[in-house]
C-alpha cells in the first residue's frame, strides 16, 4: 500500500470513528432535517451541554458537520450528507439480515 493510500484510509477510519457512537449517530440524523444549536441539540439527546460539545467537535473535526456562530449561540449543520447513504446501506442490511434469520 502507498502513501497516498493510507492516508486516504487515515481519513476513512477518522470519519467512520467520529461516527461510531449512539449519540453522534441521532445528532447526525437530526442535522439531516435542519439546523440545530448546542442547546437544542442538548434537550434533545438529556445530557449536559460539555457531552453534546464534545460528540460535534468530534463530528466537526472529522469534517462530518459544520457549525456557524451567530451571537451567543452556535448552530450546527450536516456537511457531509453522504453519510446519509451509508446509514440507507446499513438500514438496508440490518433489513436482509432479519429476513435471513
Amino acid at each position: 500500500m502507498d502513501k497516498n493510500n493510507i492516508e486516504k484510509y487515515k481519513v476513512q477510519a477518522n470519519i467512520l470513528k467520529a461516527l461510531a457512537h449512539p449519540t453522534r449517530l441521532f445528532i447526525i440524523n437530526e442535522l439531516a432535517n435542519k439546523e440545530l444549536c448546542v442547546n437544542e441539540i442538548t434537550a434533545m439527546v438529556g445530557v449536559d451541554a460539555s457531552t453534546i460539545s464534545n460528540h460535534l467537535s468530534l463530528l466537526k473535526n472529522a469534517g462530518v458537520v459544520q457549525d456557524e456562530k451567530r451571537g451567543k449561540s452556535v448552530f450546527y449543520s450536516l456537511k457531509a450528507h453522504c453519510v446519509l447513504n451509508f446509514f440507507n446501506c446499513i438500514q438496508q442490511f440490518q433489513v436482509s439480515k432479519r429476513n435471513d434469520v
